[in-house]
């Protein structure tokens, strides 16, 4: 009987991958925003891999994204660019949009 064990995945300490829930909001977000732009933020030994949705207006959501072929998958369905944040940095309109609104 398995009544209290967990899947690996489960475990403290285990990096969990986007879900549906995820994903859905991602694409909620780009759906209802205009001038959307995706940018890929790296794994860390703290956090999963993640995307950051950038509206024209500097809003911005970031959800968990399962690897960069997935984020690149989004960007096609959702038809906005995707970028390596590594190497592009965040736009001043998501820092500015932050400043105002905290």
């Amino acid at each position: 009987m398995r009544l209290f064990r967990r899947n690996k995945s489960d475990r403290p300490g285990t990096l969990r991958g986007a879900d549906h829930a995820d994903l859905s909001h991602l694409e909620e977000f780009a759906k209802s925003r205009r001038g959307v732009e995706a940018y890929v933020e790296p794994q860390t030994n703290v956090t999963a891999m993640t995307v950051v949705l950038v509206a024209h207006d500097g809003e911005w959501t970031r959800r968990r994204i399962g690897g960069p072929d997935d984020a690149r998958r989004l960007g096609q369905k959702l038809a906005i660019p995707v970028y390596d944040v590594a190497a592009t940095g965040y736009p001043n309109r998501m820092r500015e949009w932050t400043r105002r609104n905290k």
